[in-house]
């Protein structure tokens, strides 16, 4: 009968033993679960900021080349030329001016 009680006992201590094993993995799935989601929501945001970033450091590129052109330009004789013309009103002295009324 003591063995009998015995094992009665030792089966009562592998079941409680199993279900708090079994309800650790179980909350453990649900933590790792959890984190996982938030995990992809967030490499979501981040390639989404990448995409953007990508996008302004390629409008930034073309904005400095632009401004490069226009630095190589305002070197140039025909630019000074053209802004004696439009701002000063300066002309060759061959030049005829021919002015409108408005």
């Amino acid at each position: 009968m003591a063995k009998r009680r015995f094992r009665v006992r030792k089966k009562r201590q592998n079941r409680i033993g199993m279900t708090l094993v079994l309800t650790v993995l179980l909350l453990l799935m649900l933590v790792v679960s959890y984190n996982t989601r938030q995990m992809k929501e967030k490499l979501a945001v981040y390639q989404q900021k990448e995409r953007s970033l990508t996008e302004q450091l390629e409008a930034e590129k073309e904005r400095s080349e632009e401004i490069e052109e226009f630095k190589k330009y305002t070197g140039t004789k025909k630019y000074i030329e053209e802004t004696a013309r439009e701002k000063l009103g300066l002309v060759y002295e061959d030049e005829i001016l021919i002015k409108t009324e408005e």
